[in-house]
């Protein structure tokens, strides 16, 4: 009978169902998987058949199911099924690994019994294939339904982050021409000035955002902004008339060096400009009060480098790649929501350049934009 077969060869059964697995590409068994994997299916089958052999119906039905399974309400067999195709997932497998599990030990049972030359009846053979189907169709209908809302979770999470790097730069602009409307009225400056200027940028800049975002709802994978080549020193001109309004705000020291006239980027402006402003306005978030932030933009073996460097006192200890991960803030200033560093990376890798930091123990910290020269010739 097929119910004492099982019993008596579980284990030669369950090493060559490993064995099969071992021989998948990057497949291992797991301690989690042979726990509600293949060793139980085996134990619940056997009792399946005994029960059937003892004209138990009720017991084998409550055991492994119906044919066709009962998705509201699933067997033994079809609970054990779930918990295995979950964690399969969990351990990274595609749903394919889920039916070649149950594969393997119907062919380890059909190999075996050829071997040992076992008959067994057409009822026994028809009740290993109806628990065969339910507990495939289990373990796929659990893996499928756990996959799903993995990934409508990650995209929930990624459409989040989305709208908070828009937020994110929507303030920074209004921010931005909040500023240069207070010192209009302070210091009752025309329109048609440098301060007139950096308000007309800002609104500008919301309005790309506003239009940017409408166009991608419309759109999915709106085509990214044309990149152009650009005066270095007109670039950083335009971001120190930006900066000097929160500088003043801040009450800090915003230092400048001049910049190479000849140096050339090719850039998206808009883009890279949020990006410093970004670095700038992290800058002056927390530096020191009264101290220096300083906007340095030179060339070096054939790259610009524009550094952003503050008097914060250091870094924190830890990983200061951590800094660049969406929503982790720097420190206990919680004004923000920890989205400028990585809006401002993923903005300036987008053009081909890098973004990194280095810690000056004590003193502050240095941001720096690595992006290709480009002549201006």
């Amino acid at each position: 009978m097929l119910y004492q077969f099982l019993a008596n060869n579980r284990g030669i059964l369950i090493d060559r169902c490993i064995e099969k697995v071992a021989k998948r590409p990057k497949r291992a068994a797991s301690a989690e998987q042979l726990k509600n994997g293949i060793p139980m299916f085996i134990d619940q089958l056997t009792r399946t058949l005994k029960a059937e052999q003892r004209n138990e119906d009720a017991t084998s039905l409550e055991i492994s199911g119906p044919a066709g399974g009962d998705a509201s309400n699933l067997s033994e067999m079809g609970l054990t099924a779930t918990a295995h195709g979950k964690a399969l997932l969990h351990l990274g497998y595609s749903v394919d690994q889920v039916v070649h599990d149950y594969g393997d030990l119907c062919q380890a049972i059909t190999d075996l019994a050829f071997e040992r030359d076992a008959p067994f009846s057409i009822d026994e053979y028809r009740t290993l294939n109806r628990c065969l189907d339910n507990v495939m169709a289990d373990a796929v209908t659990e893996f499928s339904a756990q996959r799903d809302a993995a990934l409508a979770l990650q995209q929930g999470m990624h459409e989040n982050e989305q709208l908070g790097f828009l937020m994110h730069e929507l303030r920074n602009a209004l921010g931005t021409a909040s500023l240069a409307v207070r010192a209009l009225e302070m210091g009752n400056l025309p329109l048609a000035g440098a301060t007139g200027a950096v308000l007309k940028h800002s609104h500008a800049s919301m309005a790309r955002l506003i239009s940017h975002s409408l166009a991608e709802v419309a759109i999915k994978g709106a085509a990214p902004g044309r990149r152009h080549r650009l005066a270095l020193a007109d670039f950083i001109a335009d971001a120190k008339t930006g900066a000097d309004l929160e500088a003043t705000a801040r009450g800090c020291l915003l230092t400048v060096p001049e910049v190479d006239g000849s140096l050339g980027i090719e850039v998206n402006r808009d883009l890279m400009l949020a990006a410093l402003m970004n670095l700038l306005h992290n800058a002056f978030k927390f530096t020191h009060p009264h101290t220096e932030v300083t906007l340095k933009a030179h060339a070096l073996a054939g790259r610009i480098l524009i550094d952003v460097k503050d008097h914060c006192g250091g870094l924190p200890a830890g990983n200061t790649e951590k800094m660049f991960t969406p929503f982790t803030q720097r420190s206990g200033d919680r004004t923000g929501m920890g989205l400028g560093l990585s809006i401002a990376r993923k903005s300036i890798e987008a053009d081909g350049g890098t973004l990194s930091v280095r810690d000056v123990p004590g003193t502050g910290c240095i941001f720096t934009i690595d992006l290709p020269c480009h002549s201006l010739g």
